[in-house]
């Protein structure tokens, strides 16, 4: 499923919010009609002083004029122009409440409709394939949902509201201007077309550039998320100057294409004032003309020139209102990017409450390419309660069969079934919430270590929680923490050891308790002791869980009900510890180069405590 239907123009992600943008926009044409009053007040006002004939005074503030220069006592003339005054600086006050009443309609639908798109994004970003993952670029992500959104909310808070501004005032103002003196309004327009079309032209031009300018702050962002989350291995390698001069590159990309973008922004700009000034000086010079030759009032030239004004400064700004609507149309596909890919499908199919763990692999085919197959013809059937161990080479399968079994990918060919239910059949939700997987190299929240284990069982109670820490030989670390199940364990667990980031892992899986309980070379970390005293735990919970332990040190796997040893995606041996080690083949060799390092350390130790005890006897 995809959601770039929803969201592939400016247009439609305003749906649901046009309400709200059609009132700023009447707002801010309320707010026009009040500013225009001003110029026509100065326009009489202007030709009352100048010709001394309160003939020529505008009717509708004649009248209150006479009538206190009446009633009060004074010069018709001074009352008129400060009934002129105080109109002017009250429709002015009006005009700044529909302003304000403009913003207010516009910041909110912008809002709503950015928490909206970051919402849908992030649950997206949730729902996708996990071979999406495989390619993505994370700082590009985070450059997406972040960046790009905040670019989009900088257009809809302002740019939208801002077109319907321009649009107003030219249709409001023209037919003032034409009522006013039909030459100077022909006089008036005569570059606008040279300013619109010089606009649309920019904006073809910023778009790309702002494409190419995008993908790389991208481009850096990704070396910067990157680097910050492996700081410790640049230090250990001392790669910091190799790292640097490495962003140094991408920032100094970055900038070529910004300082490329500025340019052109600064031509623009400069060609547009050039143009609108020029129309301005057109106008004043033709108005001078026409004064001279007594056919224009100089309070209508004022009105002219007011007008033009308020005409020019929101044409000349359709270039930042363009500009905007650019970026926010690059941000706009960069966010589709991700919205329109193929989420997980869940199917409607739902479980059958807990699983009993009965596993069956039959005929399973898989690659993550195609033509490469890394599973093939693999059929296998786990008992529920069992405890099945995998063993193998680097590279064999192993991973990737438990990645099947939680359908994060789709296999090719076969089957594979859950209490016979094909999994491919059934809801994804229910089927990962029966399976406990835990990874050699943990993932654990920026959170205290008791929220860390409750990921899976958000009720789980305060004495189940400590006894899967004591099964997962972890209560004890915990407890000597100064704030013991209350610590916070860094970004990744970074405060922990790798061994304690696996035991408490392996803690949140037996807290969850699942039917199915995968442990992906999950004890790799932890010394030989704590080693036992986990499996022992296991051992006592056995039957609780379908277990499949993936391992490397034959000792976590000996003691499995059976033991599999995969080679190039097959089955190569299956059975038990004595039967394999009795027979020829992978697993044999295996414990052969095991025994044969546990010997040679054993050796090593003999030696050293005899160095010791010759040592202690000279003395």
């Amino acid at each position: 499923m995809t959601t770039a239907n929803k969201n592939d123009n400016l247009w439609k992600i305003t749906a649901g919010q046009r309400l709200r943008y059609a009132g700023a926009i009447v707002a801010m044409a309320c707010a026009n009609l009040a500013m225009f009053g001003a110029p026509l007040i100065g326009k009489f006002a202007i030709d009352v002083v100048i010709e001394d004939d309160p003939g020529l005074a505008a009717p509708v503030l004649a009248a209150p004029a006479a009538w206190l220069a009446e009633a009060v006592g004074g010069s018709l003339l001074v009352w008129y122009l400060a009934v002129s005054a105080i109109a002017a600086v009250g429709i002015t006050a009006l005009g700044g409440v529909f302003l304000y009443f403009r913003g207010i309609g516009a910041a909110i639908a912008s809002e709503a409709i950015v928490r909206r798109l970051r919402e849908e994004l992030y649950r997206h970003l949730h729902a996708l394939q996990a071979k999406f993952y495989d390619d993505a670029d994370t700082g590009d992500l985070v450059q997406r949902c972040s960046s790009d959104v905040e670019t989009l909310r900088v257009f809809l808070s302002s740019d939208v509201v801002e077109i319907g501004r321009a649009l107003l005032l030219v249709l409001t103002v023209m037919p003032i201007l034409f009522w006013m003196d039909e030459r100077l309004a022909w006089w008036s327009i005569a570059l606008l077309p040279i300013i619109f079309l010089g606009a649309f032209a920019f904006f073809s031009k910023v778009k790309a550039l702002f494409q190419v300018t995008d993908e790389a702050e991208g481009e850096m962002t990704a070396v910067l998320q990157e680097n910050l989350t492996g700081i410790r291995v640049v230090r250990a390698f001392a790669r910091q100057d190799f790292e640097i001069d490495k962003f140094a590159v991408r920032n100094g990309k970055f900038r070529d294409h910004n300082n490329r973008l500025i340019r052109l922004m600064g031509m623009y700009w400069g060609t547009q004032d050039l143009v609108c000034n020029g129309q301005i000086g057109i106008v004043l010079f033709a108005g001078a003309l026409y004064i001279m030759d007594g056919s224009l009032t100089v309070g209508t030239l004022f009105a002219f020139m007011t007008y033009i004004g308020m005409i020019m400064w929101p044409i000349r700004q359709m270039g930042r209102v363009l500009t905007d609507s650019g970026k926010a149309v690059v941000a706009l596909g960069r966010m589709n990017d991700i919205l329109k890919q193929t989420e997980e499908t869940l199917e409607p199919t739902p479980g059958q409450g807990r699983a009993d763990g009965a596993i069956e692999f039959v005929n399973v085919c898989f690659g993550y390419d195609e033509a490469r197959p890394i599973i093939r013809d693999f059929t296998l059937s786990i008992a529920p309660g069992e405890t099945l161990a995998i063993v193998g080479a680097p590279g064999s399968g192993k991973s990737t069969l438990i990645r099947l079994l939680l359908r994060l990918y789709p296999y090719q060919s076969g089957s594979i079934t859950l209490d016979g239910q094909e999994i491919a059949e059934v809801n994804r939700q229910w089927l990962r919430s029966q399976i406990g997987v835990v990874l050699q190299d943990p993932f654990l929240y920026s959170r205290s270590i008791a929220q860390n284990l409750k990921i899976g069982r958000p009720d789980a109670p305060v004495e189940h929680l400590h006894r899967a820490a004591q099964d997962a030989a972890i209560h004890q670390s915990i407890t000597r923490l100064a704030d013991g199940y209350d610590a916070m364990v860094g970004e990744r667990g970074v405060t922990l050891s790798g061994g304690q980031r696996q035991r408490l892992a392996l803690a949140r899986a037996l807290l969850k308790d699942p039917p199915v309980l995968v442990l992906d070379d999950s004890l790799s970390a932890v010394d030989t002791g704590t080693e036992a005293h986990i499996l022992a735990a296991l051992k006592a919970r056995k039957g609780r869980h379908t277990t499949i332990v993936i391992a490397h040190r034959l000792s976590s796997v000996r003691h499995a009900d059976r033991i599999l040893v995969l080679e190039h995606g097959r089955i190569a041996q299956i059975g038990h510890h004595e039967d394999l080690i009795a027979q020829p083949g992978a697993y044999r060799r295996l414990c052969e180069i095991q025994g044969a390092l546990d010997e040679q350390i054993a050796a090593d130790v003999e030696q050293t405590d005899r160095h010791r005890s010759k040592g202690k006897s000279h003395v």
